[in-house]
């Protein structure tokens, strides 16, 4: 999908430039699911596509009760699927909070998962909600061989994933989150799991990206010539065959997939590859995200900063 021209300000919905579906995020908050469940339905082929949609239909409806009233009403898959979203976000929400009620939630959130997984086997979104909540259920299945550093986790809930879609983007990045410190992992684990999963796709894909989140995660902004990190050779190879192998096919997406589009061009930015960072900032049009350009200061004045370093113009401060 090419995505709509920059004309002075940035928009940081995460719809971005799929509008069906941010005119379904205006139904949801009104209380509406018909347009949700018709720009579900049309995602049953494509994975990607429909955990993207319900990730930012359940970011709309988690604070309503709408997907309970769907359920009741409409029951199918695609109103499970978004209860099981919408009830996953909120048990995380009530654990990042210390809520009392998380466990409570997180049991509700494992029966909509389950019931999802019931209404639609092949469909591996229900089993990605599953596997956002491992970091606070902390599996400990051993890892498969190729790891030097051999780390517990969810291994066999991932495996399930990857037998129905081998290469999912949502279940990659929750599968790495697992091994972040902030969640209970360790720095040494969350290289190993980014730099094994980032190998074994395929260049096309962006999973190569893996290595670069987990370097903006491990970002320490105290570490002498911490921002000079991008310009190593490993880094700024990796970052040149993401632009080289995954930023042509982004023209065919059906939606803008603004945050990997944003990873990739902080990663080319910080490695002094100004002109591929000017094209990959130009394909984002005025879509923007929180990430990775919060791991640095402001988002907004990250952002400004860099599309000024590449002389693209930037939102008007009058």
């Amino acid at each position: 999908m090419t995505a709509g021209l920059f004309e002075g300000q940035y928009v940081w919905h995460p719809a971005a430039g799929d509008h069906r579906l941010a005119r379904a995020c205006v139904d949801v908050r009104a209380g509406r699911y018909l347009s949700a469940q018709d720009v579900l339905e049309e995602t049953r082929e494509d994975f990607g596509l429909r955990a993207h949609r319900s990730s930012v239909l359940a970011s709309e409806a988690a604070d309503s009760d709408l997907t309970e009233r769907w359920l009741a009403e409409e029951p199918c898959p695609e109103a499970a699927l978004l209860w099981a979203r919408v009830a996953v976000l909120r048990a995380l929400r009530a654990a990042d909070a210390g809520d009392k009620r998380a466990v409570a939630l997180g049991r509700i959130a494992l029966t909509a998962c389950e019931r999802a997984t019931e209404m639609a086997p092949d469909d591996p979104t229900p089993w990605v909600a599953r596997l956002t909540l491992a970091r606070y259920h902390r599996p400990r299945d051993p890892a498969p061989r190729g790891l030097l550093t051999a780390p517990p986790g969810p291994w066999a809930l991932f495996a399930r994933i990857l037998r129905l879609d081998p290469w999912h983007r949502e279940a990659h990045h929750r599968f790495l989150t697992f091994f972040f410190t902030r969640y209970g992992g360790s720095a040494n684990a969350a290289w190993d799991v980014a730099a094994f999963l980032g190998q074994r796709a395929p260049a096309s894909s962006p999973l190569g990206l893996l290595p670069l989140v987990n370097l903006v995660e491990e970002y320490n902004p105290q570490a002498p010539l911490a921002r000079r990190t991008w310009v190593q050779h490993q880094w700024r190879t990796t970052a040149l065959g993401l632009y080289e192998n995954w930023f042509p096919h982004v023209a065919d997406y059906r939606f803008t997939p603004v945050l990997d589009l944003a990873y990739l061009a902080h990663a080319l930015l910080m490695s002094h590859r100004d002109d591929e960072a000017r094209a990959v900032l130009t394909a984002m049009g005025p879509y923007a995200s929180r990430m990775p350009w919060s791991a640095f200061g402001d988002p907004e004045e990250e952002l400004t900063r860099a599309r000024r370093l590449c002389g693209l113009p930037v939102p008007s401060t009058s």
